[in-house]
């Protein structure tokens, strides 16, 4: 029995006067109402319709009944209307995770222009360079660099390209020269970021190359990027660390051809047939905002 589906007949019934009123609101047959009925009252063991050929009346035990199915349909009426408000407009809390310079870069400013778009989105953007689990971790967002592993409980969209560059200061090349080839920089100094070594630090035209002696060590970009801007030397960090210091000239690309290749960017979100708005929107926001950031 379907109960939900017999009290909505029933107060159809009492609301519209008749069986067959009712009937006809509901897209029914007379016979189907007065079945639903019938098996709600079965099921309660109280008559709740008197009824004869013409008229029909509560009895106290509908009369009770009916005042209450009321409230019910109404409280769902309203629980409805506000889950549909919610999947209308992006609303309510956003737990975002990026990667550091990827998240301080792209993902920030535009987190901040998506809730311009929509003000009752509240942003929480954590960024790390460990790779969370959504769903162990109550992120809806993440926003990652290189290649993913096959993970059925995610959705992953496309987003750009991270790209590195290797760069140093005017007055740096022209003390020490611009590097023309790998084999040059055996005479330059090199700033290198704290979690790097032989394995994933420059990883050049598909070869580690590591300097003999690393000059200035950080375990910040930032840091780095303004060491290397005061003449240091040569600097090696993702594009969109770089990319105002390189277009004011007080940095300078060397080694394009050389540099390490392009990682993708993925920005996924939990598996689920109807994300929701705040989820939806924010993905198609970044997927299509954070291209032109990153080239």
């Amino acid at each position: 029995m379907d109960r939900l589906r017999s009290i909505e007949v029933f107060v159809a019934a009492v609301d519209s006067g008749s069986f067959s009123a009712a009937a006809r609101q509901l897209d029914l047959s007379p016979v189907m109402v007065g079945k639903y009925v019938g098996q709600l009252e079965r099921h309660l063991g109280a008559q709740l319709l008197q009824r004869n050929t013409r008229t029909q009346s509560l009895t106290d035990a509908g009369r009770r009944f009916y005042d209450e199915s009321r409230k019910v349909l109404e409280q769902l009426a309203q629980a409805e209307a506000s889950v549909e408000r919610l999947r209308e407009a992006p609303r309510g809390r956003l737990r975002i995770t990026a990667a550091t310079t990827l998240g301080a870069c792209v993902v920030a400013p535009l987190a901040a222009e998506f809730q311009l778009l929509w003000p009752n989105v509240r942003i929480k953007l954590d960024l790390s360079n460990s790779v969370v689990d959504l769903i162990d971790e109550g992120f809806d967002v993440a926003v990652r660099v290189g290649e993913l592993a096959p993970d059925l409980d995610l959705v992953a969209r496309p987003a750009g390209l991270y790209r590195m560059a290797i760069c140093a200061a005017p007055a740096y090349l022209a003390q020490h020269g611009v590097p023309r080839s790998l084999d040059d920089l055996a005479a330059h100094r090199c700033l290198g970021h704290r979690v790097w070594n032989r394995r994933n630090g420059w990883r050049l035209a598909g070869e580690s190359r590591w300097p003999d002696e690393t000059s200035f060590v950080c375990n910040d970009g930032l840091a780095l990027k303004q060491a290397a801007i005061r003449g240091a030397g040569l600097l090696l960090q993702p594009y969109i660390l770089v990319a105002d210091a390189l277009a004011a000239g007080s940095l300078v690309s060397v080694l394009d051809e050389v540099a390490p290749a392009a990682r993708p960017v993925h920005v996924l979100y939990r598996q689920d047939w109807q994300p929701l708005p705040k989820i939806r929107h924010f993905v198609e926001f970044l997927a299509e905002r954070a291209p032109g950031w990153l080239t």
